[in-house]
């Protein structure tokens, strides 16, 4: 399952999910532009991670928000490494907003980022994936997009729609040999939350009381942990390899079964 050469940009790679992924895959020989958009720290960390082990990655930056800052970001990547075959959509924001305690302005702004940043980052990569008539799109979505929650409505919103932007760019990309396919990550532990001003959606009080709770874990989680990094990261591996060459359009829960239960 090689995907050694192969030239990957991965969305929001300074933390979580999108760190263990650009790690992976740059372990695995692929050639990563690291994203980021306000701080370099942890894209510096991602990088410095990979530098370890003698893996090849730049560091680019880009409101995904913004077209013309995709498109330079974009541009960069490509101009370094000589076009884009992986692009794994992972930036995301997440506030955990109630349902009255969104506005306008934070609605807008979570659809920009998570679903119209999807959509702009594609249209984006796939010049230089037609180029080739060959490329792997991975959209990173979540369990919410299938699953109603209480935490945030909108959020779940986008994630709904990334599992349709997914499945209906696969039809029409495909006479290019352009697969797209979505994750849909569960509970997966990234150390801390994605964007500062983003409210908890379990209090540390009740955090205790579940520790508390014999076989709470177990219950909750089949497998007995919630997902890593990694977990993630190894199937994006597969995903962009010439393994997976006749898998498009498809949604792949992985949450341990948790949503099972």
């Amino acid at each position: 399952m090689s995907i050694a050469g192969k030239i990957a940009l991965v969305t929001g790679a300074g933390t979580g999910i999108g760190q263990g992924v650009a790690v992976e895959l740059a372990r695995r020989g692929a050639k990563v532009a690291i994203h980021y958009n306000q701080s370099d720290a942890g894209a510096n960390h991602t990088k410095q991670q990979i530098d370890e082990f003698g893996g090849d990655a730049i560091i680019v930056q880009a409101n995904v928000a913004n077209k013309q800052e995709i498109e330079r970001m974009v541009k960069n990547a490509a101009d370094q490494y000589g076009g884009i075959d992986i692009l794994v959509n992972n930036a995301a924001l997440q506030l955990n907003y109630s349902f009255f305690d969104h506005d306008e302005a934070s609605f807008d702004r979570m659809m920009g980022i998570n679903l119209k940043g999807y959509w702009q980052c594609m249209q984006a990569v796939i010049p230089y994936m037609k180029a080739k008539q060959k490329g792997r799109i991975i959209n990173m979505s979540s369990v919410h997009s299938k699953r109603p929650t209480d935490f945030d409505v909108v959020y779940s919103m986008t994630k709904g729609g990334i599992r349709m932007l997914g499945r209906e760019s696969a039809i029409e990309l495909a006479q290019y040999g352009i697969t797209v396919n979505t994750i849909e990550p569960g509970a997966v532990d990234v150390g801390k939350q994605s964007a500062r001003e983003s409210r908890p959606i379990i209090t540390p009080e009740d955090m205790e009381k579940h520790k508390k709770t014999a076989g709470h874990i177990r219950n909750k989680f089949p497998l007995g942990r919630v997902g890593t990094p990694l977990d993630v990261a190894r199937l994006v591996c597969f995903i962009a390899s010439d393994e997976s060459e006749f898998m498009t359009g498809s949604s792949i829960r992985l949450d341990g079964a948790s949503m099972l239960l």
